[in-house]
């Protein structure tokens, strides 16, 4: 079942999500539901705030992308098709010094229609768990690396927008409004 994805200017996308303390037929649930969402919406990625929830939880599913990238899950080359989509919870994520920064275009599911360059790390580690409180690592580049970047940021509130140059971001200024003047406006009629 898909949740409904909220927009830009709802105030749950700058909450920190709480860490994920208790893995329970909750949590595997919620995890199962976003990643119906993010499939849906044809994303490759979906943080918790995006559905309404602040909590440190994300799914990724990069089984569609054609992007370059490489990765290992505690320490092994192991196929895409057998640990995604993932679920991501209570991440930390760690960037290696001297990894250079790559710019390139991003969209987010809770800006439709935005799209914009951001500079991120080209390389990441990661620790987190997955649904069933199980611990994991991951070491990944290019657009593994971006996306699980852009989902941790959701995870602690940052955006997107945030992290574009100030030219880039002057570029869909307007469009940012716009979206945020349109879910303040449903905000407000949508019934108590």
């Amino acid at each position: 079942m898909s949740l409904e994805i909220v927009h830009y200017n709802d105030p749950v996308l700058r909450k920190k999500g709480e860490k994920i303390t208790v893995f329970d037929d909750e949590v595997s649930s919620l995890a199962a539901q976003m990643v119906d969402t993010m499939h849906a919406a044809h994303g490759i990625g979906l943080a918790a705030q995006q559905v309404g929830r602040a909590l440190q939880i994300c799914v990724v599913d990069l089984r569609g992308t054609e992007a370059e990238f490489e990765w290992k899950i505690d320490g092994a080359k192991t196929p895409l098709e057998l640990f995604m989509p993932m679920v991501v919870v209570n991440p930390r994520l760690t960037v290696a010094r001297k990894t250079p920064n790559i710019s390139s275009e991003e969209g987010c599911l809770s800006f439709p229609d935005i799209r914009g360059d951001v500079e991120r790390a080209g390389a990441l580690a990661a620790k987190f768990q997955d649904q069933s409180g199980l611990h994991h690592t991951l070491e990944c580049t290019g657009l593994f690396a971006r996306c699980m970047l852009h989902e941790v940021d959701h995870l602690n509130g940052v955006l997107f927008i945030d992290r574009m140059e100030k030219e880039v971001r002057a570029a869909v200024d307007e469009a940012v409004k716009a979206l945020a003047r349109r879910t303040r406006e449903e905000r407000t009629a949508a019934p108590k």
